[in-house]
């Protein structure tokens, strides 16, 4: 696999087989699509959901089990991920918007619910604050945030250990030249923050059950 120009071209490759070589490369992958249904508050009936860096639709697959009449505002930068998307979901009740984060603008008390799954890491600490801001400002009141994604300082022993153990699951499900072009990718467009880091921003945003 080649690295593309951009985030935008990467996912665009990474489009064809997306689930498929997800679950090669993300440990707990299928797990963690699953922790956006079996975490969701009992109290909660969104009318509006976003999912932000929606890729080829998983989250909002996983939703539509639990919120069919919902309308759903897809995100992605990617053009191929929200074609995906069309194809499997049609338009009934669904936006859909080719865009990065920096440049959307973020509706003021327009969601529900707003949901991230694997995308966020992509933003650089300062665009994660802003970001968490402006997802903040989006939400109603009583509204929910739902993220899962890499969460790790590089500067940590921690990290050394996460890389060891996340290279050994790559060469047991796919192949070296895999492990070395998702390295190539990592130090090229993921900018992970600790989850201690992050729930700071957030409640610096103005989230305070997290």
């Amino acid at each position: 696999m080649k690295l593309q120009s951009n985030i935008a071209e990467e996912f665009n490759e990474f489009s064809k087989n997306y689930t498929a070589d997800m679950v090669k490369v993300v440990p707990y992958y299928l797990k963690l699509l699953e922790q956006f249904s079996q975490e969701l508050p009992k109290e909660i009936n969104p009318k509006h959901i976003l999912d932000l860096g929606c890729g080829n639709g998983n989250i909002t697959h996983k939703l539509l089990d639990f919120f069919p009449k919902a309308n759903y505002t897809l995100l992605d930068a990617s053009e191929n991920m929200l074609e995906l998307c069309k194809s499997k979901f049609g338009s009934q009740n669904k936006t859909y918007l080719q865009s990065y984060f920096q440049d959307y603008k973020f509706p003021i008390l327009e969601f529900d619910m707003v949901v991230a799954g694997f995308s966020i890491h992509h933003c650089n600490a300062k665009d994660k604050q802003i970001l968490f801001k402006h997802i903040y400002k989006s939400i109603k009141q009583n509204g929910v945030f739902m993220c899962s994604d890499l969460m790790v300082d590089r500067n940590t022993k921690e990290h050394e250990s996460l890389l060891q153990f996340w290279k050994d699951f790559v060469l047991n499900s796919s192949d070296l030249e895999t492990w070395e072009w998702l390295m190539e990718h990592y130090k090229t467009y993921d900018n992970p923050n600790s989850l201690n880091q992050q729930l700071k921003w957030l409640k610096k945003a103005g989230f305070y059950r997290i």
